[in-house]
């Protein structure tokens, strides 16, 4: 009975969003606001909808009511009240009811939030929004139902999938899932924008805090996957340029590169094509990798298993490519602006090259996720290209988006003066200059990482220097140091949370070059009472123990004594998991961290058989929590540069003081 209802409310969902497509349509086409609020009824029903789809499954989850098929796939009688609810996200029928869930929120408070201000964009808004949700809840109804019953009800569910249950992976899903879905607000309202023929910077105002939030969502996700990974996979690493994370990571390239082009938009009234272009590709690209994800068209420890909603996707990308490219080129010459770049010494010049910079960077990407898919297709042979090509490529690129970070902010809108630039660079370049000498004095003769730490310490003194000089102006006025850093940043948040994301990557940078330069490794056997030594750190192996978990878990701890430089700094208890229902297994390092360094400890495998011995991989990754550091200030910028400005407010409330009655759409 519960099955039935969650699944009459997808079909009545997506009936509704089916309405809400072609009530907007024929409002649009008639002049009829009736018919588009209408519209706008039908697709914010929707989400009740979905909402209650969503809580009966969870409902079956928590009861663990396995002639439910999905229930008895990512669920057990064991698991725990918190995991069963995870579990709503665990597989792929229930993950893409959780994206319809997300989807219909976004979609549902921009129509209903940007109502009054975008009116006549509003019904291509509901049409080009309805267009996505029909096609994922069309999955969910007619595809992937996870209200189908099982075949036969077995006595105990499989369970969720191991690598699933770490906090990390309990919170990543969701906020992928929140980024990808808010970048189809952005798509909608620019695409409407093109259906009207209304190609001013309005969309862009209307979109603006949905694409930051949308990214600082996606920019969340990023950062707790590689936590994960870290933590999970035993690799040593936090980012491997899988395909799933790639897939991820591409549409977030794209994102960032809009973020910095509208500017360019909203101050100079240029590069109106190219921002359209961005939104496009940015949405495209969250299909794209979404189709990969759910494909298993190219393997993947993230990936779903291979599925029939693979051509299904495709077919819908290609779909929307053509859409897409059609209004853009229809409206091409309407895109054409009087203003050009008038100097390269200039702002404009500065966001134009690191808007290329990212599409290499991205392009590198692109081009390595695919290359088994390319060369199958050209050589009937899958080869693929691991880390080595992407850092490679990718790595140049990204130092020159660093060098931009500290670069840019000095120049001016329409043209910069050369000398006052190099006068300005100088003494950030010496001082960079300096502490890479103190660095090559004290031992490190790696000539990448002392060039990444000249970058990152250069474009890191440009971007404080940028604070210091607006807390010294509003200081001459009277006010207090904290008063005024406190008032600088309020009264232009988006311009210095920009600077704050700007300090996160920096000192994000400074971990990822660390790691990458001096990461140490080894690998050893050891019989209990044995030790073994990497870099300052020693480890002596006091044995293995092996117990019973719960859910059917069989787990082998390692207990080992670690000391740096012959002082005991605690334990590490490195150990493997072995889920005996699904034979699946699962590799937990012990970490010794600290400010400066990890110390981190796999154990490959235990010879209970024989003696008490264990195979061990030994890294020793120095900075890396430098990158977990820089993600957090990196998110705290986000969320400065994405809350509203009281000058916002203000001229909000001004404009809708004089805007007169409004007219039919």
């Amino acid at each position: 009975m519960i099955a039935n209802l969650g699944f009459a409310a997808i079909l009545i969902a997506f009936a509704a969003v089916i309405y809400a497509a072609v009530a907007s349509l024929y409002g649009a086409k008639r002049g009829d606001p009736r018919w588009v609020e209408s519209a706008r009824n039908a697709m914010a029903s929707t989400l009740p909808l979905i909402l209650l789809a969503c809580m009966l499954i969870v409902y079956l989850l928590l009861t663990n009511d396995f002639s439910v098929e999905y229930v008895w796939r990512v669920t057990s009688t064991e698991m725990p009240a918190y995991l069963k609810v995870t579990a709503l996200w665990g597989g792929q029928a229930g993950s893409l009811l959780f994206w319809n869930l997300l989807l219909a929120g976004f979609t549902t408070a921009a129509m209903l939030r940007k109502w009054d201000d975008q009116r006549a964009l509003m019904p291509y808004a509901i049409l080009v929004g309805s267009i996505t949700q029909i096609f994922f809840l069309g999955l969910v109804a007619f595809v992937e139902n996870p209200f189908t019953p099982s075949a036969v009800i077995p006595p105990e569910g499989q369970g969720l999938n191991p690598l699933l249950r770490h906090p990390g992976m309990i919170i990543h899903p969701p906020m992928l899932y929140l980024g990808f879905t808010g970048f189809t607000i952005p798509y909608t309202f620019a695409m409407a924008a093109l259906i009207k023929g209304r190609l001013d910077d309005g969309w862009i105002r209307t979109t603006r805090r949905w694409t930051l939030v949308a990214w600082l969502f996606l920019s969340l996700g990023l950062i707790l996957g590689g936590r994960w990974a870290y933590d999970v996979l035993g690799w040593g690493g936090y980012w491997a340029w899988d395909p799933v994370e790639n897939a991820s990571f591409m549409p977030w390239l794209a994102g960032t590169a809009f973020l910095h082009s509208v500017m360019i938009q909203e101050k100079r009234n240029m590069f109106k094509v190219w921002n359209i272009v961005l939104v496009v590709l940015t949405y495209l690209l969250v299909v794209y990798g979404t189709f990969i994800v759910r494909s298993g068209v190219i393997s993947s420890v993230h990936s779903f298993a291979q599925s029939a909603v693979g051509p299904l996707f495709f077919g819908f990308l290609g779909i929307m490519i053509v859409f897409s490219v059609y209004w853009l080129l229809r409206r091409h010459d309407q895109l054409a602006t009087a203003n050009h770049l008038q100097s390269f010494l200039s702002r404009e010049a500065a966001f134009l090259l690191n808007n290329f910079v990212f599409m290499g960077v991205l392009f590198a990407t692109f081009w390595g996720t695919n290359y088994p898919i390319i060369s199958e297709l050209f050589t009937g042979e899958k080869l693929t290209v691991g880390p080595p090509f992407y850092n490679k490529v990718n790595g140049p690129l990204f130092a020159a988006l660093l060098l931009l970070m500290g670069v840019a902010p000095l120049t001016m809108w329409y043209r910069s003066s050369a000398r006052r630039i190099g006068m300005a660079l100088r003494w950030p370049a010496l001082a960079a200059l300096l502490l890479s000498v103190a660095l090559f004095a004290l031992g490190v003769d790696s000539w990448g990482a002392l060039f990444g730490f000249w970058i990152v310490t250069f474009s890191l003194i440009l971007t404080i220097l940028e604070f210091s000089k607006g807390v010294r102006a509003r200081m001459k006025r009277g006010e207090s140091p904290w008063a005024a850093f406190s008032n600088l940043i309020g009264r232009d948040r988006r311009r210095y949370g920009g600077y704050w994301i700007h300090l996160g990557v920096l000192v994000m940078a400074f971990g990822i070059i660390g790691s990458y330069f001096f990461q140490q490794e080894t690998q050893i056997r050891l019989q209990s009472g044995e030790s073994a030594a990497l870099g300052d750190f020693e480890m002596f192996f006091n044995g293995v123990r092996q117990f019973p978990g719960p859910d059917d878990l069989l787990i082998k701890e390692a207990d080992l004594s670690v000391f740096d430089n012959g002082r005991p700094v605690g334990r590490v208890t490195p150990r493997t998991e072995f889920y005996t229902r699904t034979g699946q297994p699962m590799t937990i390092p012990g970490v010794r961290s600290t400010v400066g360094e990890d110390f981190y400890v796999i154990m490959v495998n235990w010879e209970s058989a024989t003696a008490d011995a264990a195979t061990f991989r030994i890294f020793l990754n120095p900075l890396i929590n430098w990158v977990w550091a820089g993600g957090f200030i990196f998110i705290l910028g986000t969320l400065i540069a994405a809350w509203p400005d009281p000058v916002d407010k203000k001229v909000t409330a001004a404009t809708r003081a004089r805007r007169p009655a409004a007219q039919p759409a």
